[in-house]
């Protein structure tokens, strides 16, 4: 795990490799936003606020990339597809 800090907000980074990709999430006291490998099935049958990115390598993709999908409960918070995982991390999920 590592500490990443945007617009002065601190979030909980975790990259777990796996044999051909890395599971990306990064963590906020919200919710969180995650690598395609997240299923957002699972998020909305346990509750929790997840948002989707694909496409990314790094967390500095993760930040950049656009959300795809998002669980009930992040939409219920106002996360909609098409932010940037930036602007979820920061305005919804710290």
């Amino acid at each position: 795990m590592e500490k990443i800090e945007i617009d002065s907000k601190t979030f909980d980074a975790y990259s777990i490799p796996t044999a051909n990709a890395s599971l990306l999430i990064i963590r906020g006291s919200r919710g969180m936003l995650a690598c395609g490998y997240i299923s957002v099935e699972t998020a909305n049958k346990i509750g929790d606020v997840a948002a989707i990115v694909t496409g990314v390598k790094d967390f500095n993709d993760m930040l950049e990339k656009n959300v795809v999908a998002a669980s009930n409960a992040a939409i219920a918070l106002g996360i909609k597809p098409g932010m940037t995982g930036k602007e979820t991390l920061v305005n919804f999920l710290s």
